[in-house]
């Protein structure tokens, strides 16, 4: 591994150990004088983050920060940070954190310009036609998990607490001007956190390998991602301070939400529903649904995880491949079932329902029916693979 690099794909990416040192020059360059530092209310409290805002501050930046935000944000967490936006005559965002940050900091810089309800630019059809471009700020994404990738997409997750529905807020503009991928910033994720952002990098690198569309790039990103997570994962959660694990760990983080503009599949399809309803971890959920969607998708998919069984080196082609998630799991302490992270077996038809109307539900190999996404989460919940 460099010992620092810069690359940009699909943005300007700023990856070494360190580089975080970097951010107030990297505001300054695009154009962003006060920034707004969005992140949650845990890292709002550590010296990680004192010691950045005092960074900026010496480098003549105007920054505040603002981290009343949920770990699945909800829109009035979305409009108190716009509210914070304005009150402070900020000109851009640090989104800094994992998902819960990254995804509330882009949409709050996107939605602090624009007038109609946040809802009404969901990534549906051609929504995100109806913003007006020039009242998007600037934003600069900062991950300290290995897990969402959010730091290289174009959307944030917002949940409808009405509905309980996971939204999908799009804009090509919210893509971040930067990304610093330093592992420092990692290296005091615990291990339990550490696993279930990595496997959420996992289900985005292999949902995106998995899915129908015809796209390349993004399935050579995706099998690489796979790779690297296999080789590395391990070492990140057994040895937090080994900075070339964390550091593959945040490139498969962003290889893989590179990739998912392929598509997802019903592991997010599932995991978007129950997050909603119930604000469970994200990633933990993919990684107790992933062995789950594996084996249900297996008539569609078992020639393309046979190739990624050797490219990876894993023998026994589907079936291994099932198997080392399994043992990979097992190795990292994530449970077999969704009731031990505290899934209920009731609402679990809504579960379907909603499922076959997330956005992710299209990239799935075999559209599912309700009943079909209701019979797969509810194999999950009581550990029936």
């Amino acid at each position: 591994m460099p010992q620092n690099a810069n690359f940009g794909f699909p943005t300007q990416i700023k990856f070494g150990a360190g580089r975080i040192g970097e951010l107030g020059e990297l505001c300054k360059e695009a154009g962003i004088k006060r920034p707004l530092l969005v992140t949650d209310p845990g890292l709002a409290g550590m010296d990680m983050v004192k010691n950045i805002v005092a960074g900026l501050e010496s480098d003549g930046l105007g920054v505040a920060v603002f981290s009343d935000i949920k770990p699945n944000p909800i829109e009035q967490n979305i409009l108190d940070g716009v509210k914070a936006f304005k009150a402070g005559g900020h000109d851009g965002v640090i989104a800094f954190g994992g998902g819960s940050g990254l995804d509330a900091g882009k949409v709050i810089a996107f939605y602090q310009g624009q007038t109609r309800p946040l809802f009404d630019y969901e990534d549906v059809g051609d929504w995100w036609t109806r913003a007006d471009p020039k009242g998007i700020a600037p934003n600069i994404a900062v991950p300290t998990t290995a897990g969402t990738g959010s730091e290289v997409g174009r959307a944030g997750l917002v949940t409808d607490s009405v509905t309980h529905a996971k939204k999908i807020i799009f804009h090509p503009l919210m893509l971040p001007t930067f990304a610093i991928l330093d592992p420092e910033l990692t290296v005091g994720l615990p291990a339990g956190l550490t696993a279930a952002t990595g496997l959420d990098a996992l289900s985005h690198n292999l949902e995106a390998y998995s899915a129908p569309g015809y796209h390349p790039f993004a399935a050579g990103i995706a099998l690489e991602g796979m790779r690297l997570v296999k080789d590395f994962l391990p070492d990140a959660v057994s040895s937090p301070t080994d900075l070339e694990a964390r550091g593959q760990m945040l490139v498969a983080s962003s290889m893989g939400a590179t990739a998912f503009q392929r598509g997802l599949g019903a592991m997010h399809a599932l995991a978007h529903p129950l997050g909603g309803m119930y604000d469970a971890h994200h990633g933990m959920l993919n990684a107790i649904l992933m062995p789950y969607v594996l084996k249900a998708n297996r008539e569609a998919i078992e020639k393309r995880i046979d190739r990624a069984s050797k490219y990876m080196y894993i023998n026994g082609g589907f079936d291994g491949f099932l198997d080392w998630v399994l043992e990979l799991r097992t190795q990292l302490n994530i449970p077999h079932d969704l009731a031990a992270i505290g899934i209920p077996d009731d609402n679990l038809e809504l579960i379907g329902e909603m499922a076959t109307k997330d956005p992710s539900a299209g990239g799935n190999p075999i559209q599912f029916t309700a009943a079909q996404y209701h019979e797969i989460v509810s194999k999950a919940v009581r550990g029936d693979l």
